[in-house]
């Protein structure tokens, strides 16, 4: 009996420990500039145990979305897009290594089917769900500018920068404006430079939890 007792209060430091890790991956820290994960995927989160680096990633890619949109949305005011598909995409995109939680440390792709599975199965409408499967098939003909950006944003989060992603986006962005695509592409280089430039801090954010509790 004292045995067993003993290993009960061993575990019980490790779970809140990793409890206080990710709630302060998603939403604490305050050294963090970075905007919080919204409520409802940090519930999600919370119930799937996800490892608080995931958490991490997945609040710098979501921060760095908001930046894209604010700047869509002032730049482009008659484009119409889906804010807060894209932000939930962002969100969640990589929801899919709570599963496949090695493809947190290593190249995988399983992630991505398994993401969208799980959100359906947690009650997320396939409008939402999509952004898990869709942030690395961009080159998809059906890609809407939403897909578009929630892409972008996963990869200028560390600073990668992507011609061909990028010229999709530009591509979009002048076929709604009517102006010339040298000049949405100068503008995009701008804000992406901008946005590029807090990325040793996102990474630095990120590198600080542990994928394992």
């Amino acid at each position: 009996m004292r045995e067993t007792n003993t290993a009960a209060c061993c575990q019980y430091p490790d779970a809140v420990t990793t409890n206080t890790l990710l709630s302060t991956a998603m939403s604490g820290s305050a050294d963090s500039p970075l905007l919080p994960l919204p409520d409802r995927v940090a519930e999600l989160l919370s119930e799937l145990g996800s490892p608080p680096r995931l958490a991490a990633h997945l609040r710098a890619v979501h921060d760095v979305a908001h930046q894209l949109v604010e700047w869509v949305e002032h730049r482009y005011p008659a484009v119409v897009f889906d804010r807060e598909a894209v932000l939930f995409g962002a969100a969640t995109h990589d929801i899919g290594k709570t599963v496949h939680v090695s493809e947190l440390s290593r190249p995988g792709s399983a992630h991505e089917e398994a993401g969208r599975t799980l959100l359906l199965a947690h009650g997320v409408s396939p409008k939402l769900a999509r952004f898990a499967e869709t942030h690395a098939s961009w080159t998809n003909s059906r890609a809407g500018l939403e897909d578009l950006l929630v892409s972008l944003a996963d990869k200028i989060w560390k600073n990668k920068r992507v011609p061909d992603l990028e010229d999709l986006v530009v591509a979009r962005l002048a076929a709604a404006t009517g102006r010339a695509a040298w000049e949405e592409f100068i503008a995009l280089d701008e804000v992406l430079a901008r946005i590029g430039d807090g990325a040793d801090g996102r990474l630095a954010f990120q590198a600080s939890f542990p994928i394992h509790g």
